[in-house]
């Protein structure tokens, strides 16, 4: 080490051995030299810690060997020796960077507490240089550190699609990305510490912002939503923005806001509803081509039977064309009254009703077509429903539709040896609701099927079908602020359960009706 290493310097032999013996004893490498060229050359050879030299000396003197030595090494300590009465050249030694002095005749107890002070010192600058450079270090790797991150957020900044503009405390906008070029149209020229952000921000976001700006702390922000913003050149832009502003403790020191382009989202929008429009339309027109096709391939076989009927003067095929031409026109009137409901909004037309005459009307109409194919008709009719306000003519619609539907499942089963059925019942529901519910012991459906039920054009009857009735049933129902319920299961039959609120009428009835319910 170093500081163990010691350069004596003394133009008298026998002092510079007494002293040379007395400090190996305390440990010291010790390097002797009877004057200051020779001391010198020593002291660039073996680079000792510590110099101790006598300041009176022939030729170079000890104060001269000071001064070149703190040329050569500055961190070198270097121990003074003087006489008495010799004080100022002490002192001199000292302002050259001595770091002490001892007095002749060197005692052993001054000479080793100049030595630790020596020693000392020189630990206390290493100890320094130690903490520096670490210092340096964290300072540089704490540098770098912030280098990077700010070059990363300036990168991400940079590269971002979405728009990032920032404000200082006065709204003065400090930071325009490339993003915020081409939403905005400006460039960072025109508007970096040039504009205020209520230049350029939508007039209800720039009101946020101004009373953000007045208000104490408030670390809510803004979430996105969807504004409308006007470019350079007057374009009106669709985005979402996002903003906040910036706090250091309850100062506002800027803000914050991002905005997202949706122009390109808009115009794919606007071509997938044009693509769902034009294939409804074509799903539509195919549908209804075919069964319309349907229909007129009934018409036919009805006027071939009539005309066979006149031609022979025969009564009964005159009957029976006419049966069919007459079934083909009410098929044709249903069509058009279903896509009439479907294309136009409707409000509930509220009017005095019995429900049970609705359920009832609608069981005499279907009653031959099921009496013709062996389909019993059963009514379950709640007789303390009285008069009521509500739309008679939807759930007319409604429940004649669902009748038809039980009574084409059966039709469409391919069970045997099975008696079929359509039940039709109502119900009171609390205070201010009656249900209708029609079930059948028909085809069933899969669960596939039921979540297709109220799609657009979905039917399980082909070509029979056009995929409107229970369509505009569900239309029907909603707009009337009720429900409808569906049970099935495959080969055991459905339910179709409808849930429509309605209006007590003063004076009304607990079951009086017109036409009694009728159990069958």
């Amino acid at each position: 080490m170093m500081e163990n290493r010691l350069l004596l310097i003394d133009d008298e032999e026998a002092i510079l051995r007494v002293l040379s013996i007395s400090l190996r004893h305390e440990g010291y490498v010790v390097f002797t030299a009877l004057n200051g060229k020779e001391a010198l050359q020593v002291f660039e050879k073996e680079n000792p810690g510590i110099v101790l030299t006598d300041l009176k000396m022939p030729g170079m003197d000890g104060l001269q060997v000071l001064r070149r030595i703190k040329e050569i090494n500055p961190d070198t300590e270097v121990i003074v020796i003087t006489g008495h009465g010799d004080m100022d050249s002490a002192i001199d030694a000292l302002r050259f960077g001595a770091s002490d002095f001892i007095n002749k005749p060197v005692r052993d107890e001054a000479l080793r507490i100049a030595l630790d002070r020596a020693r000392e010192k020189r630990e206390l600058r290493r100890q320094l240089q130690a903490y520096t450079t670490d210092l340096e270090q964290m300072c540089r790797l704490a540098t770098e550190e912030v280098r990077r991150k700010s070059e990363f957020q300036d990168k991400l900044i940079t590269s971002s699609n979405d728009g990032i503009v920032a404000t200082d405390e006065r709204g003065l906008i400090i930071l325009f990305n490339p993003g915020a070029e081409k939403i905005f149209g400006y460039s960072r020229r025109e508007i970096v510490e040039k504009v205020g952000f209520e230049q350029i921000y939508p007039e209800d976001v720039a009101g946020e912002f101004r009373s953000g700006f007045r208000r104490k702390r408030d670390k809510r922000g803004w979430g996105w939503k969807e504004v409308s913003i006007r470019g350079k050149g007057g374009e009106i832009v669709p985005v979402r923005f996002s903003g906040t502003l910036l706090y250091e403790g309850e100062k506002v020191i800027g803000s914050v806001g991002f905005f997202q382009d949706l122009r390109e989202i808009k115009r794919l929008q606007r071509e997938l509803v044009q693509s769902e429009r034009l294939a409804a339309i074509g799903q539509t027109v195919a549908r209804l081509a075919h069964y319309i096709k349907n229909i007129l391939t009934g018409l036919q076989g009805g006027m071939y039977v009539v005309n066979i009927g006149l031609d022979k003067d025969d009564m009964d095929k005159l009957k029976a064309g006419w049966t069919m031409v007459q079934r083909n026109i009410g098929r044709v009137s249903d069509l058009v009254m279903d896509l009439l409901t479907y294309s136009k909004e409707r409000e509930p037309e509220y009017r005095e009703c019995y429900p049970n005459q609705i359920a009832e009307d609608v069981c005499e109409l279907m009653e031959v077509k099921a009496a013709q194919n062996q389909i019993e008709m059963v009514r379950d009719f709640d007789p303390s429903i009285g008069r009521v306000s509500m739309d008679p003519g939807a759930v007319h619609r409604c429940l004649l539709n669902l009748v038809s539907n039980a009574i084409d499942a059966c039709l469409f089963d391919l069970s045997e040896n099975k008696s079929w059925k359509v039940s039709v019942r109502t119900g009171r529901e609390g205070e201010n609701a009656v249900s209708f519910q029609v079930t059948d012991n028909g085809a069933g459906m899969t669960a596939d099927v039921k979540k297709k039920l109220f799609s657009a054009f979905f039917s399980t009857k082909g070509g029979k079908g056009t995929g409107l009735g229970l369509l505009v049933t569900h239309k029907l129902v909603q707009e009337n602020g009720g429900r409808i319920e569906v049970e099935s299961e495959p080969g055991k039959g459905s339910t179709f359960t409808l849930h429509f609120p309605y209006r007590r009428e003063d004076g009304g009835g607990s079951g009086t009706e017109p036409l009694a319910a009728k159990e069958h």
